[in-house]
């Protein structure tokens, strides 16, 4: 039994995962609430049943599950039984939340930083023996970005820097609109260098939009980067992604940060 530990504020991201793995290993071999616990059903049985059968413990690790007492019950009885052989936990890292002690010796699967597909293809492999290793997800990125509706026509845009300062604080925020269409700022450090570009093609072959962002400043874990962007008229916003500066003539998409709950 593949058990999917997880607190129910997370289930937009925990769902699609445990569909896919429902669809490659078969819904009666997974055990997640959703559709293991009916109504009627006793919770606390269920999850027993659930307990009692499992071969592979999923833990998905962030704020909310960290917080949640029936979380807390599930993953510790995982533990005991991993301790007589019984089982494998896998911790999963969710946010930023750290590890729970007793497991921060273990190995963990990072979707904060890897991304859903990585992260699917590492429990499928974790549950057919193979090797986790995958060479995307070795990669590591210092800025994830945020992207928040203020209201109908005003977005604002925050690019973090996790780990260190990010002495290239230049930007390409790629869009689908027209230049006439959007409006950028940054509203903590007033002026800015930057300038609307069309037409950029990239590595896949698409034609994109992208408004240049260059800041005086350095992005550090305690100094985020805000941009707003407010759109004109009765046009929408067509994001597609945030594109840092690696290189000279370079610039590369930064992985969004996922935020709880949402």
């Amino acid at each position: 039994m593949i058990f999917i530990s997880h607190n129910y504020n997370d289930k937009i991201v925990i769902a699609p995962i445990a569909e896919r793995i429902a669809d490659i290993f078969g819904r009666d071999k997974v055990f997640y609430d959703s559709w293991s616990i009916q109504p009627g059903d006793g919770i606390i049985d269920k999850m027993n049943e659930g307990l009692t059968n499992v071969t592979h413990f999923f833990f998905f690790v962030s704020e909310n599950s960290i917080k949640s007492n029936m979380v807390k019950m599930e993953w510790q009885n995982a533990i005991f039984k991993a301790s007589k052989g019984t089982c494998k936990v896998i911790p999963i890292r969710l946010d930023g939340t750290s590890m729970p002690p007793i497991l921060s010796q273990s190995l963990y699967i990072d979707l904060y930083s890897n991304g859903i597909e990585t992260t699917i293809t590492q429990i499928v492999n974790v549950i057919q023996g193979n090797s986790t290793y995958n060479t995307s997800s070795q990669k590591f990125s210092n800025l994830t970005y945020t992207l928040t509706e203020e209201s109908s026509k005003k977005f604002e845009i925050k690019i973090y820097a996790s780990h260190f300062l990010e002495p290239i604080p230049e930007f390409l925020v790629a869009v689908e609109n027209n230049e006439n269409e959007l409006n950028f700022n940054l509203p903590k450090e007033g002026s800015f260098f930057g300038g609307f570009n069309k037409g950029i093609k990239l590595n896949n072959g698409k034609v994109i939009n992208a408004q240049l962002m260059r800041s005086g400043i350095p992005i550090t874990p305690k100094h985020p980067l805000s941009i707003s962007i407010e759109t004109m008229s009765d046009k929408k916003l067509q994001f597609i992604g945030i594109m840092h500066k690696t290189e000279e003539d370079k610039y590369e998409f930064i992985p969004q940060r996922i935020k709880n709950g949402l």
